[in-house]
C-alpha cells in the first residue's frame, strides 16, 4: 500500500470516529477556493511538483516559484508559469497578486520575517496570504526539530515513513510555526492574521493500526493549541 493510500485509509477511519472532522489539506484547499475569482492573480509560493494548483488552477491566473529546480522541472501542471527563486527575494513588482498561498513551506524558512515582508510587498491592498504548515507545539514537529541535528538520521526516517526520496527532504526550522510567531510576523510586516485553525490528524504518523490507535489517544490528550497542523490566513491592510 502506498503512503497516500495508507494516509487516506486512516483519515477515513478517524472521520468515522469524529464526525465533521476534515484533514488539513482539504480544509486549506477549501479556504483557498473561497478566495479565488476568475480575475485573481495567484502566487503558489514553494509550488514544488504540484498540489493545490492541480485542483484549483482553473480559476484565476496562477504562477509558481520554488528554490528547488528539480521540483520545478517535474511539475505536474506543465503549463504553470514558474521560476526558481527563494522566498526572501521574489522577482515580482509591488502589489501584483490578490492571493499568495504556501503549502508545507513555512517550516522550511530560515528567515521568515524576510519572506513575510516580500509577501506583503507583492500582495495588493486587501490581498490574502493563506498557509498550511505544522504546529511546532505538537510532539511530531518537536521530534523533527531534534532530528534536524542529525541529518544522517532524518532522511532515512522520512523515506521509511512517507516513501519520500532523500532529494525531497529539506531542512526544517519551525521559526514561523507557533501562534506567537505568526502574530509577531504580522505586526512586523503589516499583515493582519485574520484566521487560524489548529487541526488534529492522527494519520500523520500512523504506520500500523496499533500506532494509529495510540495517535488517536494522543490527540485526545493534547491541548487544542497543540494540534499538529495550522491552516491560517493573513490580510494585507
Amino acid at each position: 500500500m502506498g503512503v497516500e493510500d495508507r494516509l487516506e485509509r486512516y483519515r477515513r477511519r478517524y472521520a468515522a470516529l469524529k464526525p465533521g472532522w476534515e484533514h488539513a489539506t482539504a480544509r486549506f484547499q477549501r479556504r483557498v477556493a473561497a478566495r479565488l475569482t476568475p480575475d485573481s492573480r495567484v502566487l503558489d509560493l514553494g509550488c514544488g511538483r504540484g498540489g493545490v494548483v492541480e485542483r484549483l488552477g482553473a480559476v484565476g491566473q496562477w504562477c509558481g516559484c520554488d528554490p528547488d529546480r528539480c521540483s520545478l522541472e517535474d511539475h505536474r501542471a506543465v503549463e504553470l508559469p514558474r521560476s526558481q527563486v527563494f522566498s526572501e527575494r521574489l522577482p515580482f513588482a509591488d502589489a501584483v497578486f490578490d492571493v499568495v498561498i504556501a503549502s508545507w513551506v513555512l517550516e522550511h524558512l530560515p528567515q521568515p520575517a524576510v519572506t513575510w515582508r516580500e509577501i506583503a510587498r507583492v500582495l495588493r491592498r486587501g490581498g490574502r496570504f493563506l498557509f498550511l504548515t505544522p504546529n511546532r507545539r505538537h510532539p511530531i514537529p518537536r521530534v523533527s526539530t531534534f532530528l534536524t541535528q542529525f541529518r544522517v538520521l532524518q532522511a532515512p526516517l522520512v523515506t521509511a515513513i512517507y516513501q519520500r526520496a532523500s532529494a525531497d527532504t529539506f531542512p526544517v526550522y519551525y521559526r514561523a510555526n507557533t501562534f506567537e510567531a505568526l502574530e509577531r510576523l504580522a505586526v512586523q510586516t503589516g499583515l493582519r492574521l485574520v484566521q487560524l485553525e489548529w487541526i488534529d490528524d492522527p494519520s500523520y504518523f500512523a504506520l500500523t493500526d496499533a500506532v494509529f490507535a495510540l495517535s488517536v489517544c494522543l490527540e485526545t490528550l493534547l491541548p487544542a493549541t497543540w494540534r499538529v497542523h495550522f491552516v491560517g490566513e493573513y490580510k494585507k491592510v
